[in-house]
């Protein structure tokens, strides 16, 4: 079932979002080389603590995974696509890291990503990232009314297919509010014109993954949880809450 929500009800939603932007800004401040995973866990749920706010991470368990998420946080290091648990591993000039964090305030979620290199960058690790802002930027600005979901994938996957990216498939963005993920599902590749039409209410997570190798193929980690590209080559990821209104996009995690 979808879900639209009233004004009101997307106001109140950029509470949650709030403290997910102010998370992921004091994750990325701190994450330094020699610092480790954990230690940016313990950095997001002080932030959860400081606005008394719930994750929307710690303890979910689609049905794909085998356990519960252990961690408020997702830490992707290098060939990790999505969905990496925080461990003692200590950060490394030149590590390309994607952030994942949802938070819930008074009932309502957020989720957000981003993508950085920490220390020195090198510059197709740079263009990477850029390649995924570009692209969420790109499905961000067709989440209007009166488009369809595959504008919003298409739009995605142009921008990651012209820069030679490859694209996980059976992973993207989702339907959000008071529950994390909702319907529906956001594709990151598709044809314009085609899915459901969107309306008025609709939010939604929009989140491009995309990697350096040109082929597509991930597999599940050890972990149950972590995606990795199968070539070995490195992946960026770029998220944001996103409002659809009679006034265009809004997003709610900035």
């Amino acid at each position: 079932m979808i879900e639209l929500k009233t004004p009101a009800e997307i106001s109140a939603m950029r509470a949650a979002g709030a403290v997910v932007a102010a998370a992921l800004a004091a994750v990325r401040a701190a994450a330094t080389v020699g610092t480790t995973l954990l230690e940016l866990d313990d950095v997001a749920r002080g932030v959860l603590a400081e606005h008394g706010a719930g994750s929307s991470f710690l303890g979910y368990r689609p049905q794909f995974a085998p356990t519960p998420f252990p961690a408020v946080l997702c830490t992707s290091l290098n060939d990790a696509i999505v969905h990496g648990i925080p461990d003692r591993t200590r950060l490394s000039d030149g590590d390309l890291l994607s952030i994942d964090f949802g938070a819930h305030v008074d009932g309502w979620h957020g989720d957000a990503a981003m993508s950085f290199v920490v220390g020195t960058p090198d510059p197709t690790d740079t263009a990477l990232v850029e390649a995924s802002e570009r692209a969420l930027a790109a499905g961000i600005a067709a989440a209007v009314p009166g488009n369809r979901m595959g504008d919003i994938a298409h739009a995605i996957g142009v921008v990651a297919r012209e820069a030679g990216y490859g694209i996980p498939p059976d992973f993207g963005g989702h339907g959000i509010g008071r529950a994390m993920h909702e319907s529906p599902s956001v594709p990151n590749e598709g044809d314009p014109g085609r899915g459901m039409r969107l309306r008025e209410g609709l939010v939604l997570a929009i989140e491009p993954m995309v990697h350096k190798g040109g082929r597509d193929p991930y597999y599940v980690d050890d972990d149950g949880w972590t995606l990795r590209t199968r070539d070995g080559s490195r992946a960026a990821h770029s998220e944001h809450t996103v409002a659809i209104t009679a006034d265009g996009p809004v997003i709610l995690t900035a």
